[in-house]
């Protein structure tokens, strides 16, 4: 099932997708349309930790002129970044390259500790597609992004939909693109990450406990493009979801 937060008529309300409209948890179907979108978690799921890789494609990796990582490199992100499908991201004064990033979201469904690799899908609560923006012109080490680069207000589109499990049988074999203005610019595919699902789960919860509702933001594979007031940017993976994003000066 696909699951979505959204303001309704001045109030906040769960639902999910049936035959292409929103279903909202008050029995009324509506036109997505007609709907702002929030970020697909509920009160009682919202992430207490958010975790992102970077270079977790090679192609990316070597887009950058880095050598593929031998451990995950990873940063926390702020829950303020976070924002909804079709919201506006905010391109800041003077920067001279931004980019998107199309990742798959791994959402935790229960809580996860010394998880073996074997046994990692069953702590994994469902899936979504973010847009991590990347502001380049402050970027002083791909290994350590600073909150600049990565935690500014507006620059993490999540969703639309928290897609269940279940649902997604094999989420390491999901093709991803981003359009910019209808044109894909970036293609990829899940199976070319470097470190999978699986992987991850078992690396965090190692030294941290990942609770229900906590991501991780898996990375996003090469083609990333400088990004203008104006564009329309669409993050998509097959199967999980197509997150729509406008840039505003």
């Amino acid at each position: 099932m696909k699951h979505a937060r959204v303001l309704f008529e001045g109030k906040v309300q769960d639902g999910t997708e049936r035959d292409g409209q929103l279903l909202l948890a008050d029995g009324r179907l509506v036109d997505p349309a007609d709907a702002t979108w929030l970020p697909p978690f509920a009160p009682t799921a919202r992430p207490r930790t958010i975790l992102a890789l970077g270079l977790n494609y090679a192609d990316h990796a070597k887009e950058l002129e880095f050598k593929a990582p031998e451990e995950p490199l990873v940063f926390v992100k702020g829950q303020s970044s976070l924002i909804g499908h079709c919201q506006r991201t905010v391109r800041p004064s003077g920067v001279k390259f931004m980019h998107y990033e199309c990742e798959l979201v791994i959402v935790i469904g229960r809580t996860a500790r010394n998880v073996r690799r074997d046994d990692a899908y069953d702590f994994i609560g469902g899936y979504t597609v973010a847009n991590d923006y990347a502001i380049r012109d402050y970027l002083e080490n791909w290994y350590r992004p600073n909150l600049r680069v990565k935690n500014r207000d507006t620059c993490t589109p999540i969703g639309p939909w928290l897609v269940d499990a279940k649902d997604v049988p094999d989420p390491m074999r999901l093709p991803l693109r981003t359009k910019v203005n209808g044109r894909i610019t970036q293609s990829g595919n899940t199976r070319d990450m470097i470190f999978d699902a699986p992987f991850l789960i078992e690396y965090f919860s190692r030294f941290m406990t990942l609770e229900p509702g906590d991501l991780i933001l898996t990375g996003t594979p090469d083609g990333v493009v400088d990004c203008q007031p104006g564009d329309e940017v669409i993050t998509e993976i097959d199967g999980v979801g197509s997150l729509v994003n406008h840039i505003a000066d």
